[in-house]
C-alpha cells in the first residue's frame, strides 16, 4: 500500500509499540542475559543495515531469511530438546537480526528462531525477545528519522498500526498464559513456518 520506502519505515514505528507493549505485559519474566548477548550486536548491525537501505534489494534477502527458518525449524525437530545456539549464537543471531532487520524492516522471526532455542517459558521468550526487538528499532528510528525517511504521513501510520499491535500484544499475552510449554513452542514453530512460506513465495 504504501510501497518499499514508506513502508519499511512505517512498520519500525509500529513495532516500537507492539514489542513495547509485549515487555510490559511480560515485564517480570525477562531474561537479560541472553537479551543483552543479542543486543551486543544487534545494535551496530541494525545501523549498517539501515545505512545501507537504500541501496540492498529486500527481496532476495527476504526469501534467504525464509529458507533459515525453515531450516531451524527441521533441526528442531531433529533434536528439539538440544538444539541450543548458545551465548555465542546470540551473539551471532543478533548480527545477522539487526542488519536484515535494518534493510527489510523487520527480522522478527528470525530473531525468535534463536531466542526459540533457550528453552524459556512462554511469556519470558516473548518479553526478552521484545526487548531486543524494540533496541533495534528505536536505533533504525533514530537513523531514518536522520535520513528524512519519516515524515508526517508515515508517523501517522506507523502510530496506526502501532495501536492495532498493542491489542494484538495482549491478547497473545492471554493466550500465551494457558499454554503448556510443548504446545506454545509448537505454536511458535508453525508461526515460524507460516512466516517463512511467506517470505520466500509472497515478495
Amino acid at each position: 500500500m504504501l510501497g518499499v520506502k514508506a513502508a519499511v519505515p512505517v512498520l519500525t514505528i509500529a513495532q516500537l509499540f507492539g514489542n513495547a507493549s509485549r515487555i510490559w505485559f511480560g515485564r517480570t519474566e525477562i531474561k537479560w542475559q541472553p537479551v543483552i548477548y543479542f543486543i551486543i550486536t544487534a545494535i551496530p548491525f541494525s545501523i549498517i543495515g539501515s545505512l545501507l537501505f537504500v541501496d540492498l534489494p529486500a527481496k532476495h534477502i527476504l526469501i534467504g531469511i525464509g529458507i533459515f527458518l525453515i531450516f531451524i525449524v527441521i533441526m528442531r525437530r531433529q533434536n528439539v530438546t538440544h538444539f541450543n545456539f548458545g551465548n555465542k549464537g546470540l551473539l551471532l543471531g543478533g548480527a545477522l537480526t539487526g542488519f536484515l532487520s535494518g534493510i527489510a524492516g523487520s527480522a522478527g522471526p528470525l530473531g525468535a528462531a534463536f531466542f526459540l532455542g533457550l528453552d524459556l517459558s512462554a511469556i519470558s521468550y516473548i518479553a526478552s525477545e521484545a526487548v531486543t526487538a524494540l533496541a533495534m528499532h528505536i536505533t533504525k528510528t533514530i537513523v531514518y528519522q536522520k535520513y528524512a525517511l519519516i515524515g508526517a504521513q508515515e508517523l501517522g501510520y506507523g502510530i496506526i498500526l502501532g495501536i492495532a499491535m498493542i491489542l494484538g500484544s495482549w491478547t497473545g499475552n492471554k493466550i500465551a498464559q494457558k499454554l503448556s510449554k510443548d504446545k506454545f513452542v509448537l505454536l511458535v514453530e508453525i508461526l515460524l513456518i507460516l512466516s517463512a512460506l511467506h517470505l520466500i513465495f509472497l515478495q
